[in-house]
């Protein structure tokens, strides 16, 4: 019996290979993000059209074009509307920040607000309220002073030469950073008003309920900025992954790369606790699930999807969960994120 002689496998055979998965990847991606859009949209419908106020579709279509409904154009407006596009800006920003800090640091723990970046925004736009009277829009100069500060502390904390050392110091420099923000925090709000002090008590848990027009505004111009810049350097940070040596001779530059992300993560984390408080463990969800569903190859904007559709659905639940009360969208964030987290340290646990 003749013997069948496999062809050898060349040079452009393996080229043609790697071209296929590359581009069997990049498919699936965008996939992955229409589908994403696709359920962001969906989940923005709910919360726009259904709820205790419900609203027709016609009427919401002629409400968008100037028409005046009594009732529903108010609710519309000035509620429904602006809550669904800030919930989903702003989990845009906390997922596309903690795809960067992930990136950065490779720890599954890795988020701003687990590393006191949100802490540190919450303590300064506390500041701003009790210190100088600040409100508003007018909060989120203060807010991104408080971030900048939490992340150099962190970053002096965790100053060493071997790269997994200065990993964890970064972990545990921001944990007790977090501590930190939070004392600060409680400590400020004892100086305000009875009304000031319940204003940011709702605030620093995290609330859609000051949705506006400015805030819109202005974090959508902040995104514009710092959204493709987030996504050149998540990619950038890519052969890091293999180690400094390959990274350096592949022709990657990690520390200078690494510390742009940190600081482009910081400032979307921060723009977004300006407008919206805290809004616990979006940031530590997004990647993770973005991870499973691009097949253990999570993208920034997979991320940043995730964290949209998360906060928007947990506004839905805050809204509704009971009848007559509307309960502040960070707590049922937390309330999610809290047992994620237990599962992911379980996860991590396995893995060592």
């Amino acid at each position: 019996m003749t013997a069948v002689l496999e062809k050898p496998t060349t040079h452009a055979d393996t080229a043609q290979i790697v071209r296929e998965l590359s581009a069997r990847r990049r498919r699936h991606a965008f996939r992955v993000v229409v589908g994403l859009v696709v359920v962001l949209l969906a989940v923005m419908a709910v919360r726009i059209l259904l709820g205790r106020y419900t609203v027709t579709i016609p009427d919401f279509l002629a409400i968008l074009g100037g028409a005046r409904i009594p009732g529903a154009t108010f609710v519309v407006m000035e509620d429904k509307l602006p809550r669904a596009v800030l919930g989903a800006l702003a989990g845009f920003a906390f997922g596309a920040s903690g795809a960067l800090f992930r990136r950065v640091l490779g720890n599954p723990l890795a988020s701003p607000d687990i590393l006191g970046i949100a802490h540190g925004a919450s303590a300064g736009a506390v500041a701003g309220m009790a210190l100088w009277g600040l409100r508003g829009i007018a909060i989120v100069p203060a807010a991104l002073v408080g971030s900048g500060v939490a992340l150099a502390i962190v970053l002096a904390a965790s100053a060493g030469r071997h790269t997994g050392i200065v990993g964890q110091r970064f972990l545990l420099g921001g944990v007790a950073v977090a501590a930190l923000g939070t004392a600060v925090v409680t400590q400020l709000i004892a100086r305000l008003t009875l009304s000031g002090a319940q204003e940011a008590a709702v605030w620093t848990v995290g609330s859609l309920s000051g949705a506006s027009g400015q805030r819109i505004t202005w974090l959508a111009a902040t995104l514009v900025l710092l959204i493709p810049a987030g996504v050149w350097l998540h990619s950038a940070l890519r052969p890091a992954e293999l180690g400094p040596e390959l990274a350096v001779g592949l022709g990657s530059r990690p520390a200078p790369t690494r510390a742009a992300a940190l600081g482009v993560g910081t400032m979307l984390a921060a723009a977004a606790t300006a407008v919206a408080g805290p809004l616990a463990f979006v940031a530590l969800l997004s990647t993770p699930i973005a991870g499973a569903l691009g097949r253990g190859r999570p993208r920034l904007l997979t991320a940043a999807l995730v964290g949209a559709v998360i906060v928007v659905a947990a506004d839905i639940v805050a809204s509704e969960a009971l009848s007559t009360v509307d309960l502040p969208t960070g707590v049922v964030t937390g309330a999610l994120g809290a047992p994620a987290m237990l599962w992911i340290l379980l996860r991590s646990r396995k893995v060592v």
